[in-house]
């Protein structure tokens, strides 16, 4: 399976089945890729930030996948021309064999400039695809339940954000490693503007020193094997 870090928090997964994750594309200083460049059966969007819905319905819509996310987000993406699968926290649903969880994220969701339209609790998401399990927490502080979502799963590959001020820094992503138990780590929502820069590298040394787990560090348009 491969992953390709798109930048910010977006990634694209190719298995057997072709998944997008927040892809940001669009106004992303780091991207690589462009959004007409990207297609993909399922495009999972963890809340309506314009830095995390992105390029989600074009997507869709040039390549006929299906946005996830939660029922609000869903019902937007649907109401712009894309197809929409609605779900909330706690739920799940398998789309061809894919089988995908919503998970909580501590954080907010709403999209436009002002006033936002409130798009729904934001989410992180389990994926079961060819035989691993992936977890990409969206934008999220720390929470204790991390421990039981490592607890109820062996866990592949996760997506943790590092940047701070948003989201969790890099101690708190520390802990949630010890928490969730990943085979392998990716961090993500970090250095795209300076109030989020980190050394990814400082945080690789920390997980690797204090876990067993491995850290790959990513940058935009750079894929990995797994």
């Amino acid at each position: 399976m491969k992953l390709t870090f798109l930048g910010h928090a977006g990634f694209l997964v190719e298995g057997s089945t072709s998944i997008a994750i927040d892809p940001f594309l669009s106004g992303n200083p780091l991207a690589k890729m462009k959004a007409e460049e990207l297609r993909a059966d399922l495009i999972l969007v963890s809340h309506g930030h314009g830095d995390h819905l992105g390029d989600s319905v074009s997507i869709a819509r040039q390549s006929g996948g299906t946005v996830v996310s939660v029922h609000e987000l869903a019902g937007y993406a649907g109401r712009n021309g894309a197809q929409a699968h609605g779900m909330h926290i706690g739920g799940s649903h398998t789309f061809g064999g894919v089988k995908i969880k919503l998970t909580p994220a501590w954080h907010g969701s709403g999209h436009g400039e002002g006033p936002m339209e409130y798009l729904g609790t934001p989410c992180g998401f389990l994926i079961w695809l060819d035989g691993k399990v992936i977890y990409h927490s969206g934008d999220t502080g720390l929470f204790g339940d991390m421990e039981m979502i490592g607890r109820r799963q062996s866990i592949d590959l996760a997506l943790l954000p590092i940047g701070d001020n948003y989201t969790m820094g890099p101690e708190d992503a520390l802990d949630a490693v010890k928490m969730l138990k990943p085979e392998l780590v990716v961090p993500m929502h970090y250095n795209t503007w300076p109030l989020i820069e980190q050394d990814p590298n400082k945080f690789k040394k920390g997980v690797e020193t204090e876990t067993s787990c491995k850290i790959a560090i990513l940058a935009p348009g750079e894929s990995l094997e797994f």
